[in-house]
């Protein structure tokens, strides 16, 4: 009985670092170039409030605005899905996750909303649409 039990357990554990590797894995593969995390960094501080005016406007659809804030949340929270102490994709992981939700947001509400909230620069608002992968109009 005792074995059973450490055979299910391991097994979790297996599967759940598994899962964590693919997880790795991908955010290694559509990680941004050093230029990208270098104007990502810049941005941040425009970016959290268009996170921020996206969430609280009413008129973009519930679960745009549901997404925002989990979006908000996972920026404020201390632990990330990678390490900070990993190269490149340590620090990275937050860009990946904001490109993959703005590209949803964005698809959803459509590129108005990202610049009717934008409060940067226009430059800032052409680097954020490449760091999303966001076709510029």
């Amino acid at each position: 009985m005792s074995w059973s039990w450490w055979s299910l357990a391991l097994g979790v554990v297996g599967g759940l670092l598994l899962l964590w590797l693919l997880l790795l894995a991908a955010l290694w593969r559509s990680r941004p170039d050093e230029l990208g995390a270098r104007d990502a960094l810049r941005l941040l501080p425009d970016l959290i409030r268009l996170l921020r005016r996206l969430a609280g406007d009413s008129t973009l659809p519930r679960g745009v605005r549901v997404r925002l804030w989990l979006l908000l949340g996972y920026l404020l929270m201390p632990i990330d899905l990678v390490p900070d102490f990993i190269p490149v994709i340590g620090y990275a992981d937050d860009a990946v996750v904001v490109a993959i939700a703005l590209r949803s947001v964005t698809r959803r509400a459509g590129p108005e909303a990202l610049d009717r909230h934008w409060p940067g620069t226009p430059d800032g608002l052409q680097a954020l649409r490449r760091l999303a992968g966001i076709a510029g109009t």
